[in-house]
């Protein structure tokens, strides 16, 4: 059975600017032969006029898999998905797909502002070359899953971006096609929405079609897909198994920061009393890593330089989750009224997060130092590092082999009982 998707030294080059000059052949002779008298007087010569979004990318994804694509922005993702989808078409290079493709790249690509959601489910399923009657057997299960029945009849121009997200979610999962092309368009819906649409795209990987998933949330991509390719510059930087592509782009630097380090205290957030000087996080091996198993603690460390003496000191740490909220604040205030008071120098605090404790997913460190008796906060850096927890996939976390979503910001391992009583 041929691959369902091939893709050979695939290469997209864009012009840079907002437009191409054209020039003659007597205007381009003409520079060339006097470039070197202008170069002498001081010219510079005319920068790159264009750009590579990809260059030379080559994989094959067989009928079934389920792939991730992942990549810092700007490094090409968006780009293969559209030449994969034929909205554009290569610079070099080629690609074969054995399949009816389904899209779902930006919103709004694909429907007609003009028409009527009703009118859009049909026109969609019309270009994925489906039948009337394929499409009105699974119109009652897209709208049921877009919750979007009280806006059918209404012109999609007026939909809201997460309306407009909804619906073309609905139609692009359930119309069926042997191959799904998804980008990160699932940030567009609201938390409940998010979690649905990844359910389904579970689901649709174990019917046992072909799926390329775009996303910079990595416990979703290592959940979703077994095997990811990361991209960088447009080009293939490391494709194989999801768990070890994720934790090779997270402690590249690619990814989320583990460290950062203020090596000028003039410059170094804080006051006369205090400056931050560095925030790591480490592995279970002491290693700076953005990257950690579920399974294994979670070390964060704060190195600050004492300024001034007299002050009873707190380092705290605030926990925030990606999309922003509080997970929970700690610090080190325990038995703090016989705290030792610290002498100026350079000092170093650190706090383990036990292994099963945090959920999956990305964490943002906020890192402060305060005094309590008056209350002064001396540096307060808000998104000082950040790291993601991916679950393990070999059954021995709280998820044991449960596959979907898992809600919540904690994931402990506690014990159960199960017994018979009659």
């Amino acid at each position: 059975m041929p691959a369902a998707v091939r893709a050979f030294d695939v290469a997209k080059r864009y012009p840079l600017g907002a437009a191409v000059t054209y020039r003659t052949l007597r205007e381009a002779l003409r520079d060339a032969v006097t470039w070197p008298a202008r170069r002498l007087r001081g010219e510079r010569a005319p920068g790159p006029t264009s750009i590579w979004a990809l260059d030379g990318v080559s994989f094959e994804i067989q009928t079934g898999e389920v792939v991730g694509i992942i990549g810092r922005n700007g490094a090409g993702k968006s780009t293969l998905l559209k030449i994969l989808s034929r909205i554009t078409a290569p610079t070099r290079g080629g690609i074969d797909l054995h399949g009816r493709v389904g899209a779902l790249l930006e919103v709004g690509t694909g429907f007609h502002p003009e028409l009527t959601g009703r009118e859009n489910v049909f026109l969609a399923g019309a270009v994925l070359g489906m039948k009337r009657t394929e499409i009105r057997a699974r119109f009652d299960e897209i709208v049921a899953f877009s919750e979007m029945e009280r806006f059918l009849d209404t012109q999609v121009k007026h939909y809201s971006s997460g309306m407009f997200m909804r619906l073309a979610f609905a139609v692009a999962a359930h119309l069926e096609p042997e191959i799904l092309l998804v980008d990160e368009v699932l940030a567009v819906g609201d938390a409940s929405f998010q979690r649905k649409c990844l359910a389904k795209m579970e689901d649709v990987g174990q019917a046992g079609r072909t799926v390329l998933f775009v996303s910079h949330n990595m416990p979703a991509v290592t959940r979703l897909c077994p095997r990811t390719i990361l991209l960088d510059g447009g080009r293939v930087l490391k494709d194989g198994p999801s768990h070890e592509v994720v934790s090779a782009y997270l402690s590249s630097g690619l990814g989320t920061m583990a460290a950062r380090e203020w090596p000028d205290p003039a410059r170094a957030p804080g006051n006369e009393i205090a400056r931050l000087l560095a925030v790591r996080v480490r592995d279970h091996q002491a290693q700076v890593s953005a990257a950690h198993d579920i399974r294994r603690p979670v070390t964060i460390e704060i190195e600050y330089l004492v300024r001034a003496a007299g002050h009873r000191l707190v380092p705290n740490l605030h926990v925030f989750t990606g999309e922003g909220s509080h997970a929970f604040v700690t610090s080190d205030a325990a038995d703090f009224g016989h705290r030792r008071v610290p002498e100026p120098g350079r000092w170093r605090a650190a706090v383990t997060i036990p292994g099963n404790f945090l959920s999956e997913g990305t964490y943002v460190i906020g890192a402060a130092l305060s005094t309590m008796d008056p209350v002064a906060v001396h540096f307060w850096e808000r998104d000082a590092v950040a790291f993601q927890v991916i679950d393990s996939a070999e059954g021995d976390t709280a998820r044991g082999d449960y596959g979907g979503p898992m809600p919540g910001v904690v994931r402990p391992l506690l014990p159960w009982s199960n017994e018979r009583l009659g």
